[in-house]
C-alpha cells in the first residue's frame, strides 16, 4: 500500500508493540517515516524480530522490556524514549488483555484488579508520563485502545476487560477536555474481531464465524485495519478530531 502519511521525524511510543494489533501499529508508524519506541512485557523474540524487520528497512525502532503497572517503570521508560530520541510527539497505549474468562460470581478479586492494572491503570500511567513531555512542547496526539467489549459488554466471562475498557473510553474524553487547550489530542480505537492470537487463544472458531456472519463487511478484521485508523488519528489529517473513540469491528457493532 502506498504511504500517504508522513510523520517523518516524528517520535512515538506503542505499548504492546511487538505482536498483534502492536505490531502491526509499529510497522505503520516506520513506513510514515516515524521513529518508534516500543514496549512489550513477555514478548521477547518477536520484539527482536521485529526491530530487525524495520531496521533491516532503513526505519528507526527502539523495543523496551517493561511492566507497565509499575509508575516508576513507566517513568523510566517515557524518560528513555524522550532522552534517546529527544521528544515524544506520539502515545498510543495499545498494551492490554483479557488475561482469563470468568463468570463474574466466579471471579476473584486478584483477576479484576490485574484487568484493570493491565488495561486501564497502564493507560493512565503512560499518558500521565507522557504528557509531562508533551505539555512541555505544547503538542502531541495520544491514542487509547479500547475494544468494541467496551461498548457490549465482550463475549462470555469477560465483564472485566469490558469493564477496564469501558473505563478507558470514559478516560478518553475526559483526558481530551484536560489537555485539549495545551494543543494535545486524545482519541481512541475500539477494535471489534480482528484476527490475532488473542482470539486464537480465547474465542473459539465457532463463535469467530458467528461474528463474521453477522459483521455487514462479512470478514474478521486484521491488525492492519486498525493501525491505519491508529495512524490517521495521530496525523495532522485528524488535526480537529479529539476526544473520539473509533470503531473498527467492520460493522459488527450496529446489531
Amino acid at each position: 500500500m502506498e504511504n500517504t502519511v508522513n510523520l517523518e521525524n516524528k517520535v512515538v511510543l506503542v505499548t504492546g508493540g511487538a505482536s498483534g494489533i502492536g505490531a502491526a501499529i509499529t510497522r505503520r508508524f516506520a513506513s510514515a517515516g516515524a521513529k518508534v519506541a516500543l514496549t512489550y512485557n513477555s514478548s521477547e523474540a518477536e520484539a527482536e524480530a521485529l526491530r530487525d524487520e524495520i531496521a533491516s528497512s532503513g526505519g528507526s525502532i527502539h523495543p523496551m522490556q517493561a511492566d507497565l503497572s509499575d509508575p516508576q517503570v513507566v517513568a523510566d521508560t517515557v524518560a528513555e524514549v524522550d532522552g534517546r530520541f529527544g521528544s515524544l510527539d506520539i502515545l498510543v497505549t495499545n498494551a492490554g488483555g483479557l488475561l482469563q474468562r470468568s463468570r463474574v460470581v466466579d471471579t476473584p478479586l486478584s483477576l479484576w484488579e490485574k484487568a484493570l492494572a493491565l488495561n486501564l491503570t497502564s493507560t493512565h500511567l503512560c499518558c500521565q508520563a507522557a504528557l509531562k513531555v508533551m505539555e512541555k512542547n505544547r503538542s502531541g496526539a495520544i491514542v487509547t485502545v479500547a475494544s468494541q467489549a467496551a461498548f457490549d459488554g465482550g463475549g462470555h466471562g469477560a465483564a472485566h476487560y469490558a469493564a477496564s475498557k469501558g473505563a478507558i473510553v470514559t478516560y478518553t474524553r475526559a483526558l481530551a477536555k484536560d489537555v485539549g487547550q495545551l494543543g494535545i489530542r486524545v482519541n481512541g480505537v475500539a477494535p471489534g474481531l480482528i484476527a490475532t492470537r488473542f482470539h486464537d487463544v480465547f474465542s473459539t472458531s465457532q463463535g469467530r464465524q458467528a461474528t463474521v456472519e453477522k459483521t455487514p463487511l462479512g470478514r474478521e478484521g486484521q491488525p492492519d485495519d486498525v493501525a491505519e485508523v491508529v495512524v490517521f488519528l495521530s496525523s495532522d489529517a485528524a488535526r480537529f478530531v479529539t476526544g473520539e473513540t473509533i470503531h473498527v469491528n467492520g460493522g459488527a457493532g450496529l446489531y
